[in-house]
């Protein structure tokens, strides 16, 4: 029964970085410079950091077959953590930069990935 679980992590893993990379593509389609990946600080991470002309965006990725989901992944308490690890890494990235916000990408089965800009 661990083993189940194990490989359950692991296709979750991999699940993950195909929509972070499919996510990533698209915001470069929409002209963002992506900064960095899978950014772990101590409050959290963030899966995308990327950057349009002035403004860092820290981009939390859902990938959810279904919109009903997908709203409840990106409902604003849930975002905590992303808000609190863009706090965090804020320093890194401010050089050039007159500020930063926090967007989601959301990719749902058979559909164009939706980029929600300002989420938290």
């Amino acid at each position: 029964m661990r083993a189940g679980r194990a490989e359950d992590r692991r296709a979750a893993e991999r699940r993950g970085r195909r929509a972070e990379t499919t996510a990533a593509w698209f915001l470069r389609f929409k002209g963002y410079r992506i900064l960095d990946r899978r950014v772990r600080v101590r409050a959290g991470e963030v899966d995308l950091v990327a950057r349009r002309g002035a403004t860092v965006v820290f981009v939390e990725v859902k990938a959810r077959p279904d919109e009903a989901a997908a709203d409840a992944a990106i409902a604003p308490g849930r975002l905590s953590r992303v808000r609190a690890a863009a706090e965090q890494l804020w320093p890194r990235y401010a050089e050039g930069a007159e500020g930063a916000r926090i967007d989601a990408v959301i990719l749902l089965p058979r559909r164009w990935p939706l980029h929600i800009v300002g989420v938290g």
